[in-house]
């Protein structure tokens, strides 16, 4: 499982820096949210959805299944602007259903720019280690030490509490517990697994808390890091690439128009 999750190479996104790549994904959202045209959101979903397959680092099979995924995204922001949206010519109506010519471009306009959210935060989230992201935010966005290292402690204790549940349900498997059906089941369930894992994740949670408290991670002084986060020149070069792709889609928007609207706002 853990080789599945894992790329086999590491690309120029992998060795950028995650502050400067957070920021970067951040814009680009931005760009798409206040994006009116369906064109170009079409052909920035397409850009970057090719970007993720080439910069992701995973085998194109693994990637190809996430992006099959998209279509369920697609379909399912895109319905229901089409079905309820407002407009002016209207195409089909059946009850509450009325589909107009622009509540028609405006669903697929939510769809494509789905699409490239879901691509942009992929090609993210794929590249980046947590552990890499949060040593950046503490060097180079001044995130305070305590909120970092907690949230990678929290990460590092999931697996414990997983297995204390498989250790508890094994317990009540050999002590002959039986399950009752309905309401009354689940919550007999919870009670049983709740108290004990929440128990143990308090204990767990204060002798973390005490020995960061002993190891001064309170971020009132100077601290040294193992694990050095800088800029360097794959920055420049994700930089230039990702510019490269908005004016690509810009282009191509220009030059090969697909749909007869250009802003999908109803202005009316």
């Amino acid at each position: 499982m853990k080789g599945l999750l894992m790329p086999f190479s590491r690309t120029w996104m992998h060795r950028a820096n995650p502050v400067f790549k957070l920021v970067a994904v951040i814009l680009l959202f931005l760009l798409g949210l206040f994006t009116h045209e369906i064109d170009f959101m079409f052909y920035q979903a397409a850009v970057f959805t090719l970007l993720l397959f080439w910069l992701s680092g995973y085998a194109f099979w693994k990637v190809l299944l996430i992006v099959l995924s998209f279509a369920l995204v697609f379909v399912s922001s895109a319905s229901t602007m089409i079905l309820f949206g407002k407009g002016d010519h209207v195409w089909w109506q059946w009850g509450l259903i009325r589909i107009t010519e622009e509540s028609f471009y405006r669903g697929l306009h939510i769809g494509f720019k789905s699409v490239t959210f879901a691509a942009e935060g992929l090609l993210f989230v794929l590249t980046t280690s947590s552990v890499e992201l949060f040593y950046a935010l503490m060097q180079k966005g001044k995130l305070p030490p305590k909120f970092a290292y907690s949230f990678m402690a929290s990460v590092r204790l999931l697996p414990m509490v997983w297995e204390e549940f498989q250790i508890r349900r094994n317990a009540l498997a050999i002590r002959g517990a039986r399950r009752m059906r309905g309401p009354r089941g689940w919550i007999a369930g919870i009670k049983l697994y709740a108290v004990p894992l929440l128990s143990q994740s308090i204990r767990r949670a204060h002798r973390v808390a005490v020995a960061m408290e002993t190891k001064a991670f309170d971020g009132n002084g100077r601290r040294t890091y193992y694990y050095p986060s800088v800029f360097s020149r794959f920055d420049l070069l994700i930089a230039l690439l990702l510019g490269a792709a908005v004016v690509m889609a810009i282009a191509l928007s220009g030059m090969f128009p697909l749909y007869p609207i250009t802003d999908v706002r109803y202005l009316r």
